[in-house]
């Protein structure tokens, strides 16, 4: 894997906030993935842990990934993102 490909955990949020999340990356030209706890999926919750999504941008990417999320601020998001 090349230096700076690794995907690292940029935040966790809960499913919808976690999708406009990586909409926003997106636009702004920064690649994303989300990974879901799977018990949060096939039950709906978002409990403890249980549901939670994190949301994964190459270590090169990181930085200018946490600046777009300080610009958006957690208020948009419905206050459900924790910064790593």
């Amino acid at each position: 894997m090349a230096e700076g490909s690794a995907l690292v955990v940029l935040c966790t949020s809960r499913h919808g906030a976690a999708q406009i999340i990586r909409a926003r990356l997106e636009d702004e030209g920064i690649p994303s993935a989300l990974s879901y706890e799977s018990a949060g999926i096939v039950y709906g919750l978002t409990v403890d842990g249980l549901g939670e999504v994190r949301i994964l941008v190459p270590e090169a990417f990181y930085e200018q990934a946490k600046a777009v999320l300080d610009d958006s601020g957690d208020a948009e998001m419905g206050g459900s993102v924790d910064l790593r």
